[in-house]
């Protein structure tokens, strides 16, 4: 990020601080209090009515298409936040040690009073004490805090909280460092996201051609009759799902069944898996039942692709749909078939509004889409010749995204290095341009571009 290499501090003393052995000799150590102070300013009268969220450790602008369901004078209870602001999330570090849970406000607006806003004062830099608490919270400091059931954090935890503070002028030059390395890291993360989605097309090519035109590129091909499909080889059927399928609603009685839920990124998996997760009861009686193969679709969501086989028996949410093949087939190259894009897209269509912002993909809806069917016996060689074909592709994506993880692990590690002076980035940081408010904001907004929020189960 610079030529300048980076060296420890020429003097350290003692911390004194559990997370730290030492910090440079000239830096102050002392509680939070001395430069942070807790705020809150209610949006009585609804003095502002920009809406601000917390997204992936960025406070971002909502956009007014995503306020759905919210009525203005809800809005009261938001409070006022303003640049140089700090919002924490403070609740929950039991169940959720993987957050992000600290951002910086650019923007003046409203956001939830279930947040903390903290600001600075006595010498403190804005976006210093912003990356210092960014600090504690990557170096997961912030779990040794917290109180309650949930270990929620509170004003009387930053209060006591020591940090490490070095002088304002220093201050100011560890944070044009750091913007300087967040521009870098964010532009290297976009190129390499870039370059996944690329790869994620030439998949999805793949997947399209072997599942609507199999394997022989001299087939004899006919006109399927259905628009998203195309033509089809000659010797394929043509049905409409309710000829494949059959609707199982089976119920548990006492719900001690393997719990699934379902991610998009993962797939049906049992709940355990899923990262960020907590289970709201132990029971799931009434909850429907799905048998190992099962094609399982969350009805709310089928039109973004959050369907799967099911990988094994278990219970599922009610408001999932469940169908299994009625005709010997190979499930997985439907499966395949209606994650194709143009299927896809038919998915799309099909789903219908429920309430603003729902959509729901009812079954006689979902028995009328037609797919393409093979013989079984071609069904399962067009999957292991497209799983073979899908190896490189896969195998550059897996390579890409390592890559990816430890640039972001570097960058996590240099931000927590240089906040409590592991490292000494002042001379590093002299010979580097300020990074301009536009230039990080479009940074900022490049990565947030790429960012793929796991699509969790809801309906619970």
């Amino acid at each position: 990020m610079s030529n300048t290499p980076l060296k420890p501090y020429p003097a350290y003393m003692p911390a004194g601080v559990p997370w730290l052995q030492q910090v440079p000799e000239h830096w102050e150590v002392s509680p939070g209090l001395s430069h942070l102070r807790f705020k809150q300013e209610k949006n009585k009268g609804m003095v502002e009515k920009q809406v601000l969220s917390l997204s992936y450790g960025r406070i971002v602008i909502k956009p007014k298409e995503k306020l759905t369901g919210l009525v203005p004078e809800s809005f009261e209870t938001y409070q006022i936040v303003g640049p140089g602001d700090i919002i924490v999330r403070a609740t929950d570090l039991q169940n959720d040690r993987t957050s992000l849970r600290i951002g910086e406000v650019k923007d003046r607006g409203i956001i939830t009073s279930a947040y903390l806003c903290l600001n600075v004062h006595n010498g403190m830099v804005p976006s210093f004490g912003y990356y210092l608490i960014h600090a504690y919270d990557l170096m997961k400091v912030l779990y040794g805090f917290g109180s309650g059931l949930r270990q929620n954090l509170d004003w009387k935890d930053f209060k006591r909280m020591p940090l490490a503070v070095p002088p304002p002028e220093e201050q100011h030059l560890i944070v044009r460092y750091l913007h300087a390395l967040d521009a870098k890291v964010k532009r290297y993360i976009r190129t390499k996201r870039t370059l996944i989605a690329r790869l994620q097309e030439q998949k999805q090519a793949i997947i399209q051609r072997a599942v609507t035109r199999g394997l022989d590129p001299n087939v004899k091909l006919k006109p399927s009759g259905v628009e998203w499909l195309g033509e089809v080889p000659e010797h394929w059927e043509v049905l409409r799902c309710r000829f494949l399928f059959r609707e199982i609603d089976k119920r548990s009685i006492h719900g001690k069944e393997t719990h699934l839920s379902m991610s998009q990124t993962l797939g049906l998996v049992p709940s355990e898996q899923v990262e960020n997760r907590t289970l709201v009861s132990e029971s799931y009686a009434g909850g429907k039942l799905c048998a190992t193969n099962d094609l399982v679709l969350n009805r709310l969501k089928a039109h973004l692709g959050v369907f799967a086989l099911a990988p094994q028996e278990g219970v599922i949410s009610p408001d999932y749909s469940v169908f299994r093949g009625k005709r010997p087939m190979v499930m997985r190259y439907f499966e395949q078939v209606l994650r194709s894009p143009d299927c896809r897209h038919e998915l799309r269509i099909r789903a219908k509004g429920i309430v603003e912002g729902f959509w729901r993909l009812y079954t006689d809806d979902f028995n009328d889409i037609f797919l393409p069917v093979p013989p079984v016996d071609e069904q399962a060689a067009i999957l292991s010749a497209m799983d073979e074909d899908l190896k490189g592709v896969h195998e550059a994506i897996r390579r890409i995204e390592n890559e990816i993880a430890l640039m972001q692990e570097y960058h996590t590690r240099l931000i927590a290095d240089v906040v409590t002076g592991a490292v000494d980035v002042r001379e590093a940081a002299k010979t580097m341009e300020d990074v301009a408010p536009v230039e990080e904001a479009l940074a900022d907004e490049l990565e947030l571009e790429t960012e793929v929020e796991e699509e969790l189960d809801t309906s619970e």
